[in-house]
Order: C-alpha cells, then structure tokens, then sequence
C-alpha cells in the first residue's frame, strides 16, 4: 500500500504540472517573457526612454525561439512607448511558419513606425533572404547598408538526403500571395516581390511617366494598354526561371529600399529618429529555450520522460525516477509553452493520457486498450505542442505536422525499447537491483532463519496475489513473499513455481495450464 501511495503521488504531480503549465504558457508575454528578458547576456540597455527607438536583432536561422524573442520585445516596445522599432535583419532564411509569425507581430504593430534594416556590420551577413526578406516587407520602410542584398524567397524543404529542393505549387501561391499582400500594404513595389518568389514571373524596368518603375511583364503590357500612362521599356531585371535578388543600390534604385545608410547614425538620420536606441537580442535564456526545442533534445527528453516513469512504478517508494520524470516533461511542455505553442487542449489531451495510464497501472490487469490508448494520447499531446495549429491547411503546415510526429514516434518507440530492454535485462545487472521488492530476513520465534527457509523454496508452487509487473507479491504454501519474474508480468492470481532463489530474491516462473 505504502508503495501503491508513492506511485500515487507521482501521478497527481505530474497532473499538477500540467494543470500548472497552460498557465505558464499564456504568460508568454508577462512573467515567463520578462524572466528572458532578464538574461544577463541580452545586448543592449535593459529599458528604454519614451520615445526611443528599440533595434531588434533579427539574425540567424529563423526559428520558433527567435519568433518568440521578437513577439516579447515588440510587446515590451509598445509596453515602454518606443518611438519606433527597427528590426535589424540579418538571415539567410529558416522556418517559414515562424516567420509568418514574425510578419504577423510586426502587422500587428499600429501606432509605431517600423523599420526593416538589412546591415552589414562586423560578423554579419549582410543578407536578408529568403524568409528575411518576407520580414523586411512586412515593415513600412525598409532600409539597406552597403554591401548587402535582399530576395531569394522561394520556398524550399530539405530532403531525406539534405538536399534542397522546391517545394510544390500549393506553399509557392501561399507565399507569393502574402509577399504580395505585404509589398501592397506598405506601399513597396508588388512586382519585386512576386519576383523573389516565384520562378515564373517576368521582371522590367520601365520607366512610367518619366518614373523609373520595376514591373511584371503582366503589369508592363496593362499599362503600355492604358492611354493614361506613358511606358518606356527598359532592361530586364529577372528573367523567367530565376529568382530575384537585389543589391542594396538596386533596391534603392527600383523604391523598394527607401534609402542606403552606412551605419546606425545614418539610419536615425534618414528616419528622423533621434534619442538613444534601446538595443534588443537574443540572450542565453533564448538560447537554451531553442537547445531544449530543438528536435533531438526533444526525443531525448520524451525517452527520459517515459522510462523514468516506468522505473518509478517498479521500485518502491517515489524518488530519483519520479523526479527526473516530471522534470524531462515540464522541460518538454514548458520550453514549447514559451514558445506559444502549449494551450489547454495539449495540456488536456496529456492529463487524459496519464489518466489512463494510471488506471491501467493501477486498476486493470495487463495491459490492454487502455493503457494503449493513453500512450496515443500523450504522443498527440507532445505532437501539437510543438506547432501552433490542430489541423494542417498548407503544405509547410503538414510538413511541419510530420516532423513533430517522427519526433515524437521516435521517443516513444526509443523509449519503449529501454523498457523492453530493462525488464528482460533487468535481473541480471546488478545495477537494477534497487529496482527489486526486497524481503528482510530476520530470525523467527522458534530461532529458525529465514535464509535456511529461502534455500527450501525452489521448486514450491503458489499463486501471485498482485500483478508482477515482473515484481510483486505471491503467496507460496501460505506465506506472502516478495518474489519476481524473469522480466515478463504476470496476472494477478496466476499460478506460479519458484525457480531460483538468489540471496532475498525468489525468483519465480509461470506455470502453463
């Protein structure tokens, strides 16, 4: 019973957590942002002046830790009543659904300026491709150093073999559609952004009504059409079959760059800003929130998860094993809940799962629908907290979605096969002894020993009265012992002949009927 309530325990914590956690996750832009934020190795000044200008550090793989970092600090500006935010970009590209996250953080920003400024300073890049350039348009001004360049924003997906490869027309129309939304909506050339999208699009350089403009062939024709418009045909900028990138003097030539400024002074100066610039980047905190997000920390913290859950039931009393495994889950669900992605459904779906786990553990012999079930339910939990959707629509959505489910299938398939390997290896290391129900042997009121009563065991046959999960309990010609199998379970009431015994361990077989 005693071992039955320290089990017990261990359920109602983890239930505990994850009551705790959709909290925890909600206050992605309160508490938990502000514990990041305090990360002594954030750069730049920790608060700024009314009216300030915040440069954001948007440099990197862009990834769900770094759409997290950028949604806190354009919080934390609009919190602290910046005078404009300036997201300094500097990217090769990266994932496509956090950087529409990205995009649509910046969209969501009303009364400050926003400001995209490709820089070329000591150590970057100096380039804003791909998913860097779907950033930079969702910004109404758009500033370039010398030396960088912008474009190349097709959609690609790496292959089994890491090769890069295009992705299909579905994601392409996607993209375009919202590159073109975002060039529509602050005033940047459409026709620029189509063309750093999709292959298929034919780029010029007209001039219209003595105007230098860069248009589609589709736009050129419509004008060179209207009687209203004066169209001079000039070079062409990107031929059909490739993608359009833009150095810092074209863009500024074609109006998709509103000027081309050396250093940060410059910029403040060609933006009218003025005050001292609260300078924000990523710190270690957000480091150690992408490491733990990351795919193989993942898998490797589900494995923990799951044997050290399975080693708690089988030893007595709640401890190391009991710990550690609430420890890898709220590692699990805690890190993807900074990231926004843990709500009340997958924190739902988990308790559920544990649920029923503990009912089959506890309650039910074997291990059936139930107890399968469960583990389905967990691994659904684990997959949709790693993404911020239930069902996919686009073709990057359901990409995603397999990711997460080979994650995951992967920690749990790993973690059952510990398990396999510890009940059948089990009694034979010695490092899983502590693992094993012990009896004490103490002397008798006649002065017999129980050693000399342990050698007349072998042999002797009687019926389990618990459920060897391989340990447990049975009772051999009238007295309970503490006995176990050799790594497989056994029902409770299942007849069963001790085979060895080693030390206080009796170690008993199943008899076939």
């Amino acid at each position: 019973m005693k071992q039955r309530g320290f089990r017990f325990i261990l359920v109602v914590l983890l239930f505990g957590c994850g009551l705790f956690l959709p909290l925890w996750g909600q206050a992605g832009d309160g508490r938990s942002a502000q514990v990041l934020a305090a990360a002594p190795e954030s750069s730049g000044a920790a608060g700024g002046v009314p009216g300030a200008a915040w440069i954001i550090s948007v440099k990197g793989d862009i990834s769900p830790s770094l759409a997290a970092f950028v949604r806190r600090e354009i919080k934390k500006a609009q919190d602290g009543d910046a005078g404009a935010l300036v997201f300094e970009i500097d990217t090769f590209g990266g994932r496509v659904d956090s950087a529409l996250q990205i995009t649509s953080n910046i969209l969501s920003v009303r009364d400050i300026p926003t400001i995209a400024w490709i820089n070329n300073s000591a150590g970057s890049m100096g380039v804003s491709w791909s998913a860097g350039a779907l950033i930079a348009l969702s910004c109404g001004d758009i500033y370039m150093s010398p030396g960088t360049s912008i474009g190349a924003a097709a959609p690609v997906t790496v292959s089994p073999s890491g090769e890069t490869e295009a992705t299909g027309e579905k994601t392409v129309a996607a993209v375009r559609s919202q590159m073109a939304a975002l060039a529509e909506r602050n005033g940047h050339p459409v026709g620029i952004a189509l063309a750093m999208v999709d292959l298929d699009v034919e780029l010029w350089e007209c001039t219209v009504n003595g105007s230098s403009r860069a248009l589609t062939r589709e736009d050129m024709e419509r004008l060179e059409r209207d009687p209203g418009f004066t169209v001079e045909r000039g070079a062409v900028i990107c031929p059909q079959g490739k993608l359009l990138s833009l150095t810092a003097g074209e863009a500024a030539a074609y109006g998709l760059a509103s000027g081309i400024v050396e250093s940060q002074e410059a910029l403040f100066l060609a933006a009218g800003l003025s005050g001292a610039p609260v300078l924000r980047g990523p710190g270690a905190a957000d480091s150690l929130v992408a490491l733990l997000t990351s795919g193989p920390v993942q898998i490797l913290l589900i494995i923990v998860g799951l044997v050290m859950i399975f080693l708690e039931l089988q030893s007595p009393g709640f401890g190391f094993f009991g710990v550690t495994a609430i420890i890898a889950f709220l590692l699990v669900f805690g890190s993807n809940a900074l990231l926004g992605t843990v709500a009340s459904l997958e924190m739902l779906l988990f308790l559920i799962g544990l649920g029923l786990l503990a009912v089959e553990i506890f309650i039910l012999p074997g291990f059936g629908v139930v107890g399968i079930s469960g583990i389905l339910l967990i691994g659904i939990s684990l997959v949709l907290s790693m993404q911020d959707f239930v069902f996919p629509s686009a073709d990057w959505e359901w990409r995603l979605l397999g990711r997460n489910i080979v994650i995951v299938a992967l920690g749990i398939f790993a973690a059952i096969a510990g398990i396999a390997v510890i009940i059948l290896m089990g009694p034979r290391l010695r490092m899983f002894d502590p693992l094993t129900l012990k009896t004490s042997i103490t002397g008798t009121a006649g002065g017999s020993d129980d050693g000399d009563e342990y050698t007349l065991l072998p042999g002797k046959t009687g019926l389990a009265v618990t459920t060897l999960r391989p340990s447990g309990k049975a009772r051999i010609e009238g007295k309970v012992y503490d006995v176990e199998t050799e790594g497989y379970f056994a029902e409770n009431g299942a007849p069963v002949r001790v085979s060895k015994v080693l030390g206080s361990r009796i170690v008993v077989e199943v008899i076939e009927s």
